[in-house]
């Protein structure tokens, strides 16, 4: 290989920029403009072009929907709703870190337990209202109290108080230390939003500050954007008209990329990707994150409010079948920790959980049970897969003495009928890129999606007070703790950790695609562009 094929081959896989590769190839004797020239298209259509209206498939949305961001539980209300429509205080980059958004600027004082944050001057919503601080205060507030049924609940319960100091001040004080805060204030549930009269928040008027502004919403079906001419990142967004059509069936979007109805397509089935990878005008998109698949068992319920029948189906599953023959080697297994490896401090508790099913008959006998029987919900809706997975769950725990009834629930009726119902079922969390954020959501007593209903004392315990430590080794050693009581004792099977697959026309272009939500982080209506 000449060392030109080797620095396209480095800039194809973004190791290099157009820039570093232009000034290479000129040190190797090559001129600008023939440097220029020998750009390969993929580089070329790095530059953002501004127009067009542009269609991408959801996999998920319901006509049960709401437009209240407090109830925001996937991607067919947070992409179009909160990526597309809204901003949050702070944003998680590409890279995972934590970055300003609708904040200037942002620091801790007093031990990590009063943050500052400084507003953005100039910014207005898309009727022309400047954003104030009083509007960040309602915004947070519309999600905070002992009323409030919101997915960010537990994610503020440490905030005891939050103001304006002036208009373009707000200040948070916590009831202790937490270094992660502002990761935090970029939860999807926690767009800003107009502050009304009485100091409420408007979420009803999907008026907001983001790049696209809102035109039209049919929960569960469709919905339309388009630019905002003042939005304050400059040159962004790049399209004129975005629109978002909810396509739950796998089979159905496929057929809709790839006769052009939609330009891309969130979940693609995993099992027609080789064919989508065959086709001239397409893209397959594979990307690492911290999305992992699970089973919820809700641990108040028989059988599985006894944790050795928990931990006997943790047994009862075989993971390194479902891996190779679903998910077709598209991410790495999961070992009952929700907790990606990306993530900072997170761990791979012992012993590592693999199909034993003799270990399972043997808790199950210690449980006082010779065998088992229970219904299983799965759904396509949950994950691409997920009836698949689940049949070969149901053949697998045979042989520990446990009988899986598999029942396939549709894809519109899954929020309504199944998740956080059902004792026992299919589901995913995209996961976060902070231990204690998705301890928190997902897995804390006090949280609205603690789906499990899973309580545990010393984990409760211990994770507020990691939240509060600032001493990164003792904080690293109390989140090794909390990831293996999960793995010991908690009611979720998270057996898999997943990449993003999505198929996208190879007229869309993009940048380095952030990992922390599907959708290239929930913002490619901003981030992308026809090439």
């Amino acid at each position: 290989m000449s060392e030109l094929d080797h620095l396209t081959q480095q800039l194809k896989a973004g190791h290099i920029s157009r820039r570093e590769f232009v000034g290479r190839a000129i040190a190797l004797g090559v001129s600008a403009a023939t440097a220029t020239g020998l750009l390969p298209a993929e580089a070329l259509a790095q530059t953002p072009k501004r127009g067009g209206s542009v269609k991408f498939g959801l996999a998920q949305g319901a006509t049960t929907d709401s437009a209240d961001p407090a109830t925001f539980n996937h991607a067919g209300t947070l992409v179009p709703l909160w990526g597309t429509l809204a901003n949050s205080l702070t944003e998680v980059d590409a890279k995972g870190n934590i970055t300003p958004d609708l904040a200037e600027s942002f620091e801790s004082t007093n031990k990590a337990s009063s943050w500052v944050f400084k507003l953005r001057r100039g910014v207005t919503f898309h009727n022309g209202k400047d954003l104030t601080a009083d509007d960040v205060v309602a915004s947070f507030r519309h999600h905070m109290g002992p009323n409030t049924k919101s997915g960010a609940k537990s994610l503020l319960s440490g905030v005891q108080d939050v103001k304006a100091d002036g208009k373009s001040t707000v200040i948070f004080t916590l009831d202790t230390g937490n270094a992660d805060f502002p990761y935090l204030a970029s939860d999807y549930h926690l767009p800003i939003m107009p502050a009304n009269a009485d100091g409420t928040a408007d979420w009803q008027s999907n008026v907001r500050t983001g790049p696209f502004s809102f035109v039209s919403w049919q929960p569960g079906v469709r919905s339309k954007f388009k630019r905002n001419p003042n939005y304050f990142e400059p040159g962004k967004p790049y399209f004129d008209e975005v629109e978002f059509i909810v396509i739950t069936d796998p089979a159905a979007r496929m057929a809709a990329l790839t006769t052009g109805e939609v330009d891309w397509i969130a979940r693609a089935e995993l099992k027609t990707v080789s064919l989508l990878k065959r086709h001239p005008q397409i893209n397959v998109i594979d990307v690492a994150g911290y999305l992992h698949h699970m089973y919820v068992m809700d641990t108040t319920v028989a059988p599985f409010n006894n944790p050795d029948v928990r931990n006997a189906f943790k047994l009862a599953i075989n993971r390194e079948e479902i891996a190779q023959k679903v998910f077709l080697g598209h991410g790495q297994l999961a070992n009952d920790n929700p907790i990606a490896p990306a993530v900072k401090f997170g761990v791979d508790p012992k012993p590592r959980h693999s199909y034993d099913p003799q270990k399972a008959k043997a808790l199950l006998k210690k449980a006082g049970m010779d065998n088992v029987k229970v219904d299983l919900y799965a759904s396509d809706r949950s994950f691409v897969g997920a009836v698949d997975a689940s049949v070969l769950f149901q053949q697998s725990a045979k042989a520990a003495g446990i009988d899986i009834n598999v029942i396939r629930e549709s894809g519109e009726a899954w929020g309504t009928n199944v998740w956080n119902k059902k004792p026992f079922y299919t589901d995913y969390w995209a996961g976060r890129p902070t231990v204690d954020w998705m301890l928190s959501t997902v897995y804390a007593k006090s949280s609205p999606w603690n789906l499990t209903r899973w309580t545990h004392a010393r984990f409760n315990d211990l994770l507020a007070q990691a939240r509060a430590e600032t001493d990164e080794k003792t904080r690293a050693g109390m989140y090794a703790e909390l990831q293996q009581i999960i793995h010991d004792d908690g009611g979720a099977i998270v057996f898999f950790f997943s990449n993003y697959v999505e198929a996208a026309s190879k007229k869309l272009a993009h940048g380095v695609l952030a990992n922390n939500l599907e959708s290239d982080g929930a913002k490619m209506a901003k981030r992308w562009w026809f090439a």
